[in-house]
């Protein structure tokens, strides 16, 4: 591979950070850049968020995975599940980002089209990429919801993949804006939306970016 494989954590409506970051990274188009899922809710602008990446889409390889967050939102403007946890856990910021006036058909048809792009996991060469985590003993193709989506990482950390590939998540933020990296699982949620950092990393040279909800640059520095 000619370009650079690097992933992004949990945005969280943190517009201004992901600006800055990709701003840093100056993603081309021969780079892969992953997402990590939790693209909405408790920051600021989600629909900046979306904006953002779908522009990104256009002069970079991305590949975006679905987060918890966004299952909770679809579930509830797509199948109308009860909105009460939804709203509880970021979606007010959401709704109000969209300019929310009642209906829940407020999603522009890009907007949609992102979402409905939104996959479980990616694979590519040493490396997976899950939104939460992964039961080590399962294909990554039989992987339950709850483990790819839910699952965190203070229940205990799962044991190396069967696949004898590198993980790579979210969703378990790490308050301190530190990366957890215990070798075969690196989590990057560094808590931007609560006062922490939006985290990049490149896999190849292992380099990190990190960039507060005010779009402020942490010293770059690389995973141990």
């Amino acid at each position: 591979m000619s370009g650079r494989l690097i992933a992004i954590g949990d945005i969280h409506g943190c517009r201004v950070a992901l600006e800055k970051l990709l701003e840093e990274i100056a993603p081309t188009a021969d780079d892969i850049v992953v997402t990590l899922g939790d693209y909405v809710d408790r920051g600021p602008d989600s629909r900046g968020v979306i904006d953002v990446l779908v522009e990104l889409g256009r002069r970079t390889r991305l590949v975006c995975l679905l987060g918890n967050h966004e299952e909770m939102m679809l579930a509830v403007i797509r199948d109308g599940e009860p909105h009460h946890s939804w709203l509880r856990y970021g979606g007010v910021e959401t709704l109000d980002s969209y300019g929310f006036d009642g209906s829940l058909d407020f999603l522009p048809a890009e907007h949609e089209a992102f979402f409905d792009s939104l996959g479980d996991y990616f694979e590519h060469d040493g490396y997976f990429f899950t939104h939460a985590a992964y039961d080590p003993d399962e294909a990554l193709d039989h992987q339950t919801s709850d483990m790819l989506r839910w699952y965190s990482l203070t229940e205990g950390l799962p044991a190396p993949h069967r696949s004898g590939k590198t993980a790579v998540v979210g969703h378990t933020a790490n308050r301190d804006g530190e990366i957890l990296d215990v070798g075969h699982l690196i989590c990057i949620d560094t808590y931007c939306y609560g006062g922490g950092w939006l985290t990049a990393v490149d896999l190849g040279s292992r380099e990190y970016w990190q960039v507060s909800e005010e779009g402020i640059l942490r010293p770059n520095r690389t995973t141990s």
